[in-house]
């Protein structure tokens, strides 16, 4: 397996917070991402969803705009999701954006943007495939029942994963960022990830592909083995509690935690990935919009903090405290309450000059 030389991954140690964005045919009905999956509902029926496909609304601009006003730093779309369907012009399958009412290649559309602005961008992919008749779909975890119509052949499946990377690796320009979801088999080829590599060198993988790519993916609250030490990691999270994907009633997580589980992973030398479900008319909902907006205040009032993280720095875990030094300055994240009146510094040997609380400005 090859791996990226030290200089690729570069890029990555500067931008620390990105946006993740779930859309796709599932957005039409507001219900869950999986809804074929979980709705049992089936691949005939879900099928004709493709026939309402039409954001007319979509603007990548204004998904960078609202990045940007966040903080955010760069951007993965899920190119292909679960369910199959395509937000981007292949000729692997019919079952794309290009055959629908809509009629338009998003991911087109969405990287142009991005080269513009110089806002990497990352592609998610999954695995599963609940369209494609190759898919060996056994009613596993996040599969759905083998079907009459189904040639069950992993072999000739990857063949399809393939020239399907390549369509979006030679295609696209520059792709920063290679997203994989649900291997379920956990199957290892490291050929697949070597493709990827080939098209574009500059391109880093996460772990939930065809071998351990590059670097970690805990999720939600979730925590990986290796989701601190020893290797690069990305978290990630969604705004909503129930869905990743558009969802009418969705419950949103408190700004709290969010804030909290972005300190507690940046902190500690973590990327974060914060998701929005756009709506089926293309349009980020104005409630997920505007915590990405109040997050974003946060995040910029404090982004000091985190420059040059990468690990856990082991000066203090006095009342779950992670410290930071940097030069004559040692920033201190603090993302559970303080159990007393004050923070002990131990084994602080000399008395700061000033203690500045970055969230407001105010001193201490």
């Amino acid at each position: 397996m090859t791996t990226p030389a030290p200089h690729i991954r570069d890029w990555f140690s500067r931008p620390r917070f990105g946006l993740f964005l779930h859309w796709g045919l599932y957005a039409i009905n507001g219900w869950h991402e999986q809804e074929q999956w979980r709705g049992r509902v089936e691949r005939s029926e879900y099928a004709k969803l493709a026939k309402k496909w039409n954001p007319t609304k979509f603007c990548p601009d204004q998904w960078l705009d609202l990045a940007q006003d966040a903080g955010m730093e760069y951007v993965v779309l899920t190119t292909k999701h679960h369910d199959g369907f395509c937000l981007f012009d292949s000729k692997q399958t019919d079952f794309t954006t290009m055959n629908t009412p809509y009629g338009k290649d998003v991911l087109a559309q969405l990287t142009e943007a991005c080269h513009k602005r110089d806002i990497p961008l990352g592609l998610y992919y999954s695995v599963v495939d609940w369209k494609q008749p190759n898919y060996p779909n056994q009613s596993r975890h996040h599969e759905i029942p083998a079907q009459p119509e189904d040639s069950p052949d992993l072999e000739k499946y990857i063949d399809f994963m393939k020239n399907q990377i390549r369509e979006l690796c030679g295609n696209y320009g520059p792709i920063k960022l290679f997203w994989w979801d649900m291997n379920v088999d956990r199957h290892q080829d490291p050929s697949v990830n070597d493709l990827i590599r080939q098209l574009q060198p500059g391109c880093i993988i996460n772990n939930r592909g065809m071998d351990d790519g590059d670097f970690g993916t805990p999720e939600r609250e979730w925590a990986e083995e290796n989701a601190i030490a020893g290797r690069p990691v990305e978290a990630c999270q969604s705004v909503g509690t129930q869905s990743w994907g558009y969802r009418t009633d969705e419950s949103y997580y408190s700004d709290r935690h969010i804030i909290r589980s972005m300190d507690k992973f940046m902190a500690s030398g973590a990327h974060y990935l914060l998701n929005v479900g756009p709506r089926p008319d293309g349009t980020i909902p104005e409630k997920s919009a505007a915590m990405l907006r109040r997050i974003g205040c946060w995040y910029k009032s404090i982004r000091p903090a985190f420059c040059g993280t990468r690990q856990k720095n082991a000066f203090t875990a006095i009342n779950g405290a992670i410290a930071r030094q940097d030069g004559n300055l040692l920033y201190l994240h603090l993302p559970d309450d303080v159990m007393g009146e004050d923070l002990v510094l131990n084994p602080l040997k000399a008395l700061p000059r000033r203690a500045i609380l970055l969230n407001t400005g105010d001193e201490l």
